[in-house]
């Protein structure tokens, strides 16, 4: 993937989000009859600004795209003249000062909802959820699921593709127990109800490919061994194999499937193994390829950098296109956003206490990693990344911890119940807190970035 690309995508995300959320602010402050001074997009020196309106506030792009702010007037931060002390922020009820806070994140919130309501009106693209054999030995096995299921739903919530399932399955790992699953047999067979236990589950298992923990793996058309693309820097390339290409045998062993081509290279993560490979109607002579060696989790496995060719027709009968109407999308547009916001304060909230892995905390490498991926895969999948940053920067500023939109909060939920502002002495030593505590959290998550950089 192209470094610029991701570079690119990364700033573009967080400067559309940081408008929507600055604005937000800016718009409820204006409603306010609060003076705004500037509006920031980014921090540090000023590449380029102007000012605009009646007020003369100045528009501002700045140095740093990690974030941006909405000055306004305000006794605290400089002196006011008489004529405008009513415009001042501090001046303002503390119902006025609290709306301005949380209008910010609300906007991100909206935004993810604008963001999947169209997209629910347009259409996703997805995977059927439909299941292969379960895994021996889980728990899906356990439940009795069979080869050629549908899902269809998740604990009364309607399963509509694979990432549905994956999602909703998550939602009720979180729950622990055992959730009510309902699935139709191939060819739509009659309604099943299992109930499917998640208690044996471990938090590796949880963190890691869930589905696959659990038994579940999607049903694939049947592929042959035949190289389909290829990663221009992966080992099938380098060995000079080309999409088209099919694999005989790998050593000693002769292919009948795709699946056997790749359990024999996750097996030799660094090896060489000597591929026999056909063209066409020519058999080659041996190919030695040397398989690269990845970390997946705590894991070394091989990869070649090559996918198997898949009949596009094979492909369409198992993709799914989901959408709604106008007002269906609307609903399930806030359903969406309100799960996920919830399901990030419990995932941080797991975090806090030990149950889910710190390790899963990610920090702008990452995010910048999963905006060019997204980008790369299309414009769907850029404004599927889009909402969740959203959602992401909405839940984040509303953590009750000073400096951020929470912290805020806080400080006048404080003066609602005491009747009087807490003192400037108090509110400086919050500030020092929580700036304590988000650097910690940002060299944490940077930490983890630099971890699996390093790992992949």
């Amino acid at each position: 993937m192209s470094v610029l690309l991701t570079v690119a995508a990364f700033i573009v995300a967080l400067s559309v989000l940081v408008v929507v959320h600055e604005y937000g602010h800016y718009w409820v402050a204006r409603r306010c009859d609060v003076k705004v001074l500037r509006f920031s997009v980014g921090f540090g020196r000023a590449l380029w600004s102007r000012r605009f309106g009646a007020d003369q506030t100045e528009l501002r792009i700045a140095l740093i795209p990690l974030g941006g702010y909405v000055k306004m007037l305000d006794e605290r931060e400089g002196p006011v003249s008489p004529a405008e002390l009513e415009r001042a922020f501090n001046r303002k009820p503390v119902w006025q000062r609290s709306a301005i806070v949380v209008a910010g994140p609300l906007a991100n919130f909206l935004a993810a909802i604008m963001i999947y309501w169209a997209l629910f009106m347009h259409g996703v693209p997805g995977v059927a959820p439909q299941i292969d054999a379960p895994m021996p030995k889980s728990a899906a096995e356990a439940a009795g699921f069979v080869r050629g299921e549908t899902i269809t739903a998740v604990g009364g919530d309607a399963v509509a593709s694979w990432q549905d399932l994956r999602w909703l399955m998550l939602q009720r790992a979180l729950d622990g127990g055992s959730t009510l699953i309902e699935s139709r047999g191939e060819g739509g067979g009659a309604l099943q109800r299992r109930m499917l236990d998640f208690s044996r589950l471990t938090r590796d298992e949880l963190e890691g490919d869930l589905l696959r923990a659990l038994g579940f793996a999607r049903l694939r058309p049947p592929l042959d061994p035949v190289l389909g693309d290829l990663s221009p820097s992966g080992a099938a390339a380098r060995a000079g194999l080309q999409g088209g290409d099919r694999v005989l045998s790998v050593g000693d062993t002769r292919l009948a499937s795709w699946e056997d081509l790749v359990r024999l290279v996750r097996a030799a993560p660094g090896e060489r193994l000597e591929f026999r490979i056909r063209r066409g109607e020519v058999d080659l002579p041996p190919v030695t390829v040397t398989v690269d060696r990845v970390m997946e989790r705590d894991t070394a496995i091989g990869r070649i950098g090559a996918g198997p060719r898949v009949d596009p027709e094979a492909l369409r009968r198992m993709s799914v296109q989901v959408s709604y109407g106008p007002l269906e999308g609307l609903s399930r547009a806030v359903v969406k956003t309100w799960d996920t916001a919830w399901f990030s304060l419990r995932m941080l909230g797991k975090m806090l206490v030990g149950e889910v892995s710190m390790k899963n905390l990610s920090g702008p490498i990452t995010i910048a990693d999963y905006a060019g991926q997204s980008a790369q895969s299309g414009w769907i999948s850029y404004l599927l990344f889009l909402a969740l940053i959203s959602i992401s920067l909405g839940v984040l500023n509303l953590l009750p911890v000073p400096l951020l939109d929470g912290g805020h909060l806080l400080y006048y939920s404080v003066e609602i119940l005491t009747g009087k502002p807490l003192s400037e002495r108090v509110m400086e030593m919050g500030q020092h807190v929580g700036m304590a505590l988000l650097f910690m959290l940002m060299a944490f998550a940077v930490y983890n970035d630099i971890f699996r950089l390093i790992g992949s």
